[in-house]
């Protein structure tokens, strides 16, 4: 992205997205070798630069392709822009200085030159002033990247200018959650998470922060503590995952029927991905609340009961019954 007067300013801004570059495929054509091109498309996709030697039809590339667009910003993602401020003029610009502010739609964040750091005394002919801007975007949906360039001219004076450069923020994943409270006061949390970007992602991390009403255990490991979805959990496109979580109340809770029924702020995810070479997303979700439970008037619940128990044989088990009534009066 570039912007610039040549009516009345000795500058030019440019503006460029960094972001990782991306595995160049081959086209894969190929034919049987009884057909009429023979193997001279097998041939000319074997002596494609881009394939990897011994797996041309799979289109695996294992050249680097440079990023020929903008590009999509997912939330969580970090957004990195470069700035370059160029004198193309014959001459000298003094006191130079750029700053880039981010506007979405609630605030607007300051970015660069706030510290003075993207200052310059004088700008030669040719010369450039330019800065690196970082920022992890919290906010979907439409944000504007706002440059402002001030210099001192030697014919007129002191001269601003500004560029605004849009873009979108796309939501990346669809988070869904039920809750199912146990008779034993447990809750249990089923979360479901849905890739909804265009490219696959590697889900690196998926926890539930409870608050600190309850103790989180995590149903998501095998009996060697090894991850259900192996050591790479990929999501395809649109694909899906379901993590499952158990909540225990704190011994203050289980003691009153009042406090536990009232309990119902249970925690927030926490989801961090890998995406496009190894790109670090993350994404927090709000405090998720839980239906307060209904013990309605007589609560009764099992206290102790066997593991097993043996057909036509008398077993001993202990409840608990509790007038709940009195809570809500």
């Amino acid at each position: 992205m570039e912007g610039r007067d040549t009516n009345e300013h000795l500058l030019a801004l440019k503006v460029m997205r960094l972001t990782r570059p991306t595995l160049c495929s081959p086209a894969i054509v190929t034919s049987d070798s009884k057909d009429l091109p023979g193997n001279l498309l097998n041939n000319d996709l074997k002596n494609d630069i881009t394939s990897v030697p011994g797996i041309e039809t799979l289109a695996a590339g294992q050249f680097l392709l440079l990023p020929q667009s903008f590009g999509n910003i997912y939330l969580g993602e970090t957004f990195s822009s470069y700035i370059c401020v160029h004198n193309y003029s014959s001459q000298v610009a003094k006191h130079v200085s750029v700053k880039a502010d981010l506007q979405t739609s609630s605030q607007r964040i300051p970015l660069s030159g706030h510290q003075m750091e993207s200052v310059a005394a004088e700008l030669h002919p040719q010369d450039i002033l330019d800065d690196i801007i970082h920022h992890e975007v919290r906010e979907v949906g439409t944000h504007i990247l706002v440059c402002e360039v001030n210099y001192m001219s030697p014919t007129q004076g002191q001269l601003t200018f500004r560029k605004f450069f849009k873009f979108q923020v796309l939501k990346p994943l669809d988070v869904k959650w039920k809750f199912y409270n146990a008779e034993s006061d447990e809750v249990y949390l089923e979360a479901q998470v849905q890739n909804i970007t265009t490219s696959p992602i590697c889900l690196e991390k998926v926890s539930l922060e409870s608050s600190h009403l309850f103790n989180v255990t995590a149903l998501n490991t095998t009996m060697d503590e090894e991850s259900v979805f192996g050591h790479v959990n990929v999501l395809q496109p649109q694909a899906s995952r379901q993590f499952l979580y158990c909540l225990a109340p704190q011994a203050s809770l289980t003691s009153d029927l009042r406090l536990l029924t009232g309990a119902t702020n249970i925690g927030k995810l926490d989801i961090v991905w890998r995406s496009n070479l190894g790109e670090r997303g993350r994404l927090q979700t709000s405090q998720l609340q839980r239906m307060a439970p209904d013990y309605g008037d007589i609560r009764l619940s099992i206290q102790e009961l066997p593991n097993i128990i043996h057909l036509e044989e008398a077993f001993t088990f202990t409840c608990r019954i509790i007038n709940a009534w009195k809570l809500y009066l």
